[in-house]
């Protein structure tokens, strides 16, 4: 694992929408746009499952996973990479139910993918393009 710097968490913050990246055991790809991503600490990050259906096939086959991180309003550009774990009940799966309804009653919280980061990617047009961070 490795954990998010400073600056990082900030651009993670102001990120409002993210896309989230799978593959199925075969390598098939799938990309989702989703709001629910929470950083629990710099290294943790809780996706809630409010829509999943070939995401959540995928992470059963394959749990590792890319997050894009990026916001017009702030410099900067992440892809992190990570591995993930299916929560389907339990205290944790309990407290992101009760966040993704404090956020928005309207939607039903059907699990919880735990991803702990991996790895840290630039991924801002450039000569640094694709480069490691972390």
């Amino acid at each position: 694992m490795v954990a998010l710097t400073p600056e990082m968490q900030e651009l993670f913050k102001a990120t409002k929408h993210f896309a989230f990246a799978t593959a199925s055991k075969d390598g098939e790809p799938n990309v989702v746009p989703i709001g629910m991503a929470i950083m629990m600490d710099p290294e943790t990050i809780w996706i809630g499952d409010q829509f999943f259906k070939r995401t959540l096939a995928n992470v059963k086959e394959n749990p590792r996973v890319a997050l894009l991180v990026w916001t017009s309003g702030a410099p900067g550009c992440l892809k992190l990479k990570g591995d993930v774990t299916l929560v389907q009940k339990g205290p944790d799966y309990e407290r992101m139910y009760r966040m993704v309804k404090e956020r928005k009653p309207n939607l039903e919280c059907k699990g919880l993918l735990i991803m702990k980061v991996t790895e840290v990617y630039d991924c801002r047009s450039g000569p640094d393009a694709g480069k490691r961070l972390l």
